[in-house]
Formats: structure tokens, C-alpha cells, sequence
């Protein structure tokens, strides 16, 4: 299998999942820096995101991003109490492999790395999919973030035990959910607008 699947437009999109720093290219025209009012910018939160093609295309609705960006941070920022941060990268990393979105999967693969230092085990999810065995916490983390990806209703009682016998609190559990819950729609909105690309 090749890296990249040539498309008729002329680009180079990565065909399998990895955790190297990708770009990501949209289908509908973003807003110019230049063109980000005090409205935009503050839709974006973070002045630092208006370099991204992706958060300044979502610029066009500045209050929805403000939203989404908010919700963003402090699902995955947010570790006061609760999961630690990289239990919540993972349940990202697990829904976006399953989704197919390759850029989320590989942003969310490196912060599952860098927090964990179990790089050999984001990887094998990477490789092997959602069914690799992780170890009993993260493959808990894993079958519950499957289980809301294919169909929310099926994650259940049985999820949020398997989840507590692992030592996980209430917080750390609604954690996970979160995490999956938002990638889940993050995903699928990022998958509609654009594609990635390899950097350079």
C-alpha cells in the first residue's frame, strides 16, 4: 500500500494513518487572514488558529466556532480532575481511526504519544485498527469510544462498568464519553470539507 492516492485534481492525499504532521486542504474557499474582523477573531479564540485554513473556513459562523472551540478546549485542556489527558487523546485517536479521518487521527495520535509515551501502542491503533489490543484501561477507552462512534445508543451499562473497573471516577468516564462524543461530530464535519495533505 502506497502513502498517498493520487486524485484527479493533482494532490497527494495520505491513504493510511500515521502520526506525522499533515495539512489539511479545503474544498470551499476559507476567509483570508487579512479578512478576519475583531468578530472573527474572537470566534477563533485563539489568535494563533487563524493561520489554519480549516478554523478560519468555520470563521464563517464566528459564533458556532466560538462554541465548538470552547467546548474543544475544555474537553481535552481541561484536566484539573477527570481522565488524564492523554486517555482523552486517545478516545479521539480511537473515533477518528474508526471514522477514517486521517488528519484528526493523526493529530490526536501525537498528543496520545507525547502525554503517554506509549508511542508503540497509539501506533499499533493506528495500524491495526480499533480491535488491537492496548491493555485492558485502553482498550476500554477504546471499545467505549466504538461504541458511540457506530451507533451512540449501544454504549451502555456494560461500557461505563468495564470503564470502572479500570479505577476510572465518574469524571474520568465523562471524560472519555466526551471525547469521543466530540470527535464524532468533529470528524465527520472535517471529512465533509476538506482532505488532508502531506506537508510541504
Amino acid at each position: 500500500m502506497t502513502d498517498t492516492v493520487h486524485t484527479p485534481e493533482g494532490h497527494d492525499i495520505p491513504a493510511v494513518f500515521t502520526r506525522a504532521m499533515l495539512d489539511w486542504l479545503p474544498w470551499l474557499a476559507p476567509l483570508a487572514e487579512d479578512a478576519l474582523t475583531p468578530r472573527h477573531m474572537a470566534g477563533l479564540v485563539d489568535a494563533s488558529r487563524a493561520r489554519s485554513a480549516y478554523f478560519r473556513l468555520l470563521a464563517r459562523d464566528p459564533e458556532v466556532l466560538g462554541a465548538r472551540t470552547r467546548t474543544d478546549k475544555d474537553i481535552f485542556y481541561n484536566t484539573k480532575a477527570g481522565l488524564p489527558r492523554a486517555e482523552r487523546e486517545l478516545a479521539a485517536t480511537a473515533t477518528s481511526r474508526l471514522n477514517g479521518c486521517i488528519y484528526c487521527a493523526s493529530v490526536h495520535a501525537r498528543h496520545a504519544t507525547t502525554y503517554s509515551r506509549r508511542g508503540e501502542d497509539v501506533q499499533r491503533l493506528l495500524d491495526e485498527g480499533v480491535a488491537a489490543d492496548l491493555g485492558e484501561r485502553w482498550n476500554a477507552i477504546v471499545a467505549a469510544a466504538v461504541a458511540l462512534t457506530e451507533m451512540p445508543m449501544t454504549f451502555g451499562p456494560a461500557h461505563v462498568a468495564r470503564l470502572r473497573a479500570t479505577g476510572m471516577d465518574d469524571l474520568s468516564i465523562a471524560d472519555a464519553i466526551q471525547a469521543a462524543a466530540f470527535f464524532n461530530w468533529a470528524n465527520r464535519l472535517m471529512l465533509s470539507l476538506g482532505e488532508p495533505m502531506p506537508q510541504g
